[in-house]
């Protein structure tokens, strides 16, 4: 029997499902959805189901998608479909890129119960893996009526998640325990995750093995040659705000490196108008990758307001800021830059990857900067000093490398579904 919150969670969703159309057409003005596949959103399939054995694999956004990548290629290679489902715009067209043969994307339905029916009733997979704290109760509910065992992976329970599931055992336990399996990322996420009624292990966070982003090699070669010479770092990710940090630092900064190139690249690429405005307003001279403009001699700063080109800006800026860490709060994860052997700065609130942060911290691959006098001031030690420089970035991409492998300890956990799933 569900309890009582389970039970009237699932009754106000189905009640509210006709008035989805309200709420899509809001994002979508917000340009949070895209217009040409809405429908996924409840549930309606945008593709036939490839015949075969699938395997459905879901990440909320960029992050959690990405890390799924190496677990997609690997199924993918050994005959499985793959199904990969997400909830944003940005995540969807890099899915579009980036998927192998034999694995598409679709847009994961809006929890209510009618629209997870359809999805199931349509794409019907042997297997649902589902990244990280993605814990939605019709989803998991309406998996179970469809018989689709669930194994959640890179499974993560903050402590602050973990006390509001405590508050309601019974709700934590008619969800948390329906999965099959919990593979966490640390020895605390698979005890919080015990008690919550989980069978749960500890095989390491994905994150480590995703591959480093990809970069277009002639337009490298091209962007290469237009700052050579010429001192730069890149703000990655930024939230508002801190591209007003990032411009601060670089007038601190500018009267000792008069070449000195700022790329800045907005966590979300439609605010770069309005970035470069703002920046603009301060007396720097800025240009926007979506117009087509290049970093001419004369530009202060470059606003790469583009969409899953960080891999490019990464190889050519040896000093990485990552944003949602001084003016916002969780952090971006810092595994990516570090793999491409960058030298990496943040700020003090970075609790979505505390852990990363504090072995790269400890290790000397990056560094806090409380607020804009101690980013111009990291900055400055790192362009006069380029062994210092050199040496953290090398340290950056030694500890990542080192803590890789749980790829392959997620497969071997999952052997037993995946072998039943093939037969």
């Amino acid at each position: 029997m569900e309890p009582l919150p389970l039970s009237l969670y699932r009754l106000a969703t189905a009640a509210a499902a006709p008035l989805a159309g309200a709420l899509l057409s809001l994002r979508l003005n917000d340009g949070k959805e895209d217009p040409e596949r809405v429908d996924e959103r409840r549930g309606l399939p945008g593709r036939p189901r490839p015949e075969g054995p699938l395997v459905w694999l879901h990440g909320a956004s960029v992050g959690e998608t990405l890390s799924l990548m190496p677990l997609v290629e690997r199924l993918t290679q050994d005959g499985f479909h793959a199904l990969v489902t997400s909830g944003t715009v940005t995540s969807a067209r890099l899915m579009t890129r980036r998927l192998p043969a034999r694995a598409l994307h679709q847009f994961v339905p809006l929890d209510a119960p009618q629209f997870f029916r359809r999805f199931f009733r349509h794409w019907r997979p042997g297997l649902g893996l589902i990244a990280e704290s993605e814990i939605w109760p019709n989803m998991i509910v309406e998996a179970a009526r469809a018989r689709v065992p669930l194994v959640m992976i890179n499974a993560r329970m903050s402590e602050r998640s973990f006390r509001r599931w405590s508050r309601l055992p019974k709700m934590a336990r008619a969800l948390i325990g329906r999965f099959e399996l919990a593979l966490a990322q640390s020895a605390a996420d698979a005890d919080r995750l015990t008690q919550l009624g989980a069978r749960a292990c500890e095989v390491g966070n994905m994150k480590f093995d995703a591959p480093a982003p990809p970069a277009d090699p002639r337009e490298l070669g091209e962007l290469a040659g237009l700052v050579a010479g010429r001192r730069l770092w890149i703000a990655a990710s930024t939230h508002a705000g801190e591209e007003r940090a990032a411009a601060e630092a670089h007038i601190k900064l500018s009267a000792e490196f008069p070449d000195l190139l700022t790329i800045v690249a907005p966590r979300h690429p439609e605010r770069g108008s309005e970035i470069a405005q703002e920046l603009s307003e301060l007396g720097l001279s800025c240009r926007l990758r979506s117009q087509g403009q290049r970093p001419e001699r004369d530009c202060s700063v470059f606003i790469c307001d583009t969409i899953g080109e960080l891999g490019l800006f990464y190889r050519l800026a040896g000093v990485v800021f990552l944003g949602k860490s001084l003016c916002a709060g969780g952090g971006q994860n810092p595994i990516e830059p570090a793999k491409l052997a960058s030298a990496i700065l943040h700020g003090p609130h970075v609790g979505n990857f505390a852990d990363i942060y504090a072995l790269l911290d400890a290790q000397g691959g990056a560094a806090e900067a409380e607020d804009v006098e101690e980013l111009a001031a990291a900055l400055g030690n790192l362009f006069r000093d380029a062994g210092r420089l050199r040496a953290m970035a090398r340290i950056a991409a030694e500890v990542v490398e080192r803590r890789g492998g749980a790829v392959e300890r997620t497969l071997e956990a999952l052997s037993p579904q995946l072998t039943a799933l093939a037969l």
